[in-house]
């Protein structure tokens, strides 16, 4: 799917969510990238093989 140069990382390599952005939709809170994942606000994603990887945001010390 992607013809940069370099190339975006595939959606199943370790890097998948820093390709490229094709489509951004803010006011429904998701974006497509180049590979084909859709990668949501909540930091979920969905890998175009239909594959969910949950919201993963980082959790912070509570004090």
């Amino acid at each position: 799917m992607c013809e940069h140069q370099p190339p975006c990382p595939s959606a199943h390599s370790a890097g998948h969510d820093a390709a490229r952005t094709v489509a951004s939709h803010p006011e429904q809170g998701w974006s497509l990238l180049c590979n084909g994942v859709l990668l949501f606000e909540d930091t979920g994603e969905l890998l175009p093989d239909g594959q969910i990887i949950a919201p993963h945001r980082p959790v912070t010390a509570a004090r």
